[in-house]
């Protein structure tokens, strides 16, 4: 678990990552900011579109293509990245930074074997000879679950099962100890049983390395079990922030009501169909004015003179280190959950 006093590994300020296409200026990622400190887990939710992963993206700094735009403050254990030297960048992922990508089947390379792209991530940063880094490549390939690993470390992605591959991406993840571990959707198309064995492999290593963690997800019950913290994303932008606690037993934006929604519950009876969040997520070439939210959110109507549709809320902190950006009064807020909401989850 996180150490509350500890200065944070990473520090993301007012991230932008904007994108020139020929529809227009897409706001993928439009002013998102947050700390992870040493041993501890950050949630980032949201819906596909969100936001997510380019955010993820921009803090690793692959987003060097000359139709993308950023800007803000990235300081990664003192290092400021945006707009660092591109091979300095480069040195730091793997070593300092690594990240889990969402499909290991397209990540990894087809013609290589496992093993070969572990040693190859181990050697980039360590001055050893191949038998050494292949020596590595299997402890790490054993440490994940993998069985047999001397033997499969010779085998291809395609050999593998999609819950053996998810493991060898993180074993090529964890292979130079990295201080901080973005895990981008661990656990998508797999079935629940080698989801629960990765969150708990994810948690385990955690503890061993006192990594800090980004998960980044849509599914809140995997958020629920592993983070510390947890930022809610609509349309680019970060809407509602708090600890896992108070995310989940007090929340305060209508968005996050519709999420919690939305998702199932197996300690206790459900009697009425879940309730899905109405309509689609936003172009973000076209971001809807005032609140992105509005034209889905139930409640759009009570702030007078408009101002749901007109201006933009700030991200305000209501309470100790939990921050929502929303137009309802707090009364409005507290009536509609304790009323309306939490009766229903």
């Amino acid at each position: 678990m996180k150490d509350a006093g500890a200065e944070p590994f990473l520090s993301v300020r007012d991230l932008r990552v904007h994108f020139d296409t020929d529809d227009g200026l897409v706001k993928s990622v439009d002013g998102v900011s947050f700390d992870v400190r040493p041993g501890q887990t950050l949630g980032i939710v949201g819906e596909s579109g969100s936001g997510k992963s380019v955010t993820s993206l921009g803090v690793m700094g692959l987003h060097r293509t000359a139709r993308a735009r950023i800007s803000g403050e990235v300081w990664l254990d003192g290092e400021e990245l945006i707009g660092a030297d591109e091979d300095h960048v480069r040195t730091l992922r793997g070593r300092k930074m690594a990240m889990i990508f969402q499909d290991p089947l397209s990540a990894m390379h087809p013609y290589y074997t496992v093993g070969s792209q572990i040693v190859e991530a181990y050697r980039v940063h360590h001055d050893v000879s191949k038998k050494v880094a292949r020596a590595r490549a299997v402890e790490m390939l054993d440490r994940v679950g993998i069985p047999e690993p001397t033997k499969r470390v010779d085998s291809y992605p395609h050999e593998f099962s999609g819950g053996m591959r998810q493991r060898a991406m993180i074993a090529m993840s964890l292979v130079n100890n990295p201080e901080l571990l973005i895990a981008d959707e661990p656990t998508t198309a797999l079935d629940v049983t080698v989801q629960a064995q990765i969150l708990d492999l994810i948690r385990d290593l955690q503890k061993e390395f006192g990594s800090a963690v980004i998960m980044i997800t849509h599914d809140l019950g995997v958020v629920a079990e592993m983070a510390d913290e947890i930022l809610v994303m609509y349309g680019g932008r970060c809407v509602e922030r708090g600890t896992a606690e108070s995310v989940f037993y007090e929340p305060q934006h209508p968005y996050t009501w519709g999420l919690l929604g939305s998702m199932p519950r197996i300690d206790r009876e459900e009697t009425d169909r879940l309730i899905p969040v109405k309509g689609s997520p936003p172009s973000l070439i076209n971001v809807p004015d005032g609140c992105a939210f509005n034209p889905r959110c139930p409640y759009a109507d009570l702030p007078k003179d408009n101002l749901t549709r007109t201006v933009r809320p700030d991200l305000r902190e209501l309470t100790s280190g939990h921050f929502s950006a929303c137009h309802l009064t707090q009364e409005e807020r507290t009536r509609i959950w304790t009323e309306e909401i939490a009766p229903k989850l």
